[in-house]
């Protein structure tokens, strides 16, 4: 399979992959990025599936199951994507769309599931699930996906309905379904249903937290992690984009899966807060320091890093990447 084939092409170095970011660039645009991604040297890619973006900055939010069509078609690369069945998403909608583009493009889609954010999920006027009830949605989604992933007829009764449905249009081998999870305990409990996790950050330490939660628990497949990166010339330009385009990473950890509005988002986060920045993005001027830093997550366990740009203008950190970024990171992980 494509994705198999480029991972082991890379020998024992990192998997590195594109984030196409949906909440910040018009899909056309971010169809014709992914494609530069391909030229400049990427993997693989994957995208966000929000409704919403994460605040007024940020101002797009295309559906990204379209989108996924056009980059499969339009790219040779292997896509992921992180989406959440169980409220916005039915998860029997949620497993036919899977099993066409796998269908499409065998060996070249994964997704990720997870319990989600309100942020996406409150418009359809069902209350908002408290985390345990969440996760609860997720694992019986997850279940029934399967079942129609494997051309079963399914019946559900339970936090949502299913009524003798079938998936017709299915790959020969159902696709990994992974887990998305953003803290230790969350991997640990994605680990007994789980083909492979996706994390966020940049910290060695927290980002070897979760992938080893995950793997004592007995989780198999591949390891991602996203990381979100500033580059630019000056360091104050560095943490000036990062406040305007990713102010949302200095919020409150707890309101983060609760708030329903980017305008709420703008009004709790403090986008002059460089620490705080910081911890959500990484802040360089340095190539050599960003990969140096990628490469530290390769050497705490992580398969694949999918690096994310914060700006709208992704052309020259595409230029970056194409001529010596990745070859950097490469090198020394």
């Amino acid at each position: 399979m494509a994705a198999l084939a480029r991972t082991a092409q890379a020998g024992s170095m990192v998997f590195l992959g594109y984030h196409a970011s949906h909440e910040q660039i018009p899909p056309s645009q971010l169809l014709a990025d992914v494609q530069e991604a391909e030229r400049a040297g990427f993997d693989g890619a994957m995208c966000s599936d929000h409704l919403a973006p994460w605040g007024l900055a940020q101002g797009e939010s295309g559906y990204s199951w379209s989108w996924l069509g056009a980059a499969l078609a339009t790219t040779s690369l292997p896509f992921g994507t992180v989406t959440a069945p169980g409220q916005r998403y039915h998860p029997v909608i949620t497993a036919q769309a899977i099993a066409t583009l796998a269908e499409m493009f065998p060996g070249r889609f994964w997704p990720a599931l997870g319990s989600g954010e309100a942020l996406n999920e409150h418009v359809t006027g069902d209350p908002w699930p408290p985390k345990d009830e969440r996760q609860e949605r997720l694992r019986q989604s997850v279940s029934v996906m399967r079942r129609l992933l494997e051309g079963e007829r399914v019946d559900h009764d339970g936090m949502f309905r299913v009524h003798d449905a079938r998936v017709w249009s299915r790959p020969p081998q159902p696709p990994p379904l992974r887990a998305a999870a953003a803290s230790a305990p969350t991997a640990s409990w994605a680990a007994s249903w789980a083909d492979g996790l996706i994390t966020v950050g940049h910290d060695p330490d927290r980002v070897r937290e979760i992938l080893s939660a995950y793997r004592d628990a007995g989780g198999t497949g591949p390891c991602a992690v996203q990381v979100h990166i500033s580059l630019a010339a000056t360091e104050s330009e560095a943490l000036q984009l990062a406040a305007d385009q990713w102010r949302h990473a200095t919020a409150p950890a707890e309101l983060m899966w609760d708030i329903m509005q980017p305008e709420e988002f703008d009004r709790v986060s403090d986008p002059n807060d460089p620490d705080a920045l910081r911890r959500g993005v990484l802040v360089s001027t340095d190539e050599d320091e960003v990969a140096q830093r990628i490469a530290m997550l390769a050497a705490v366990g992580a398969d694949e890093v999918f690096l994310h740009h914060v700006g709208q203008d992704q052309a020259e950190f595409l230029t970056r990447c194409r001529e010596g970024l990745l070859e950097g990171i490469r090198r020394i992980s």
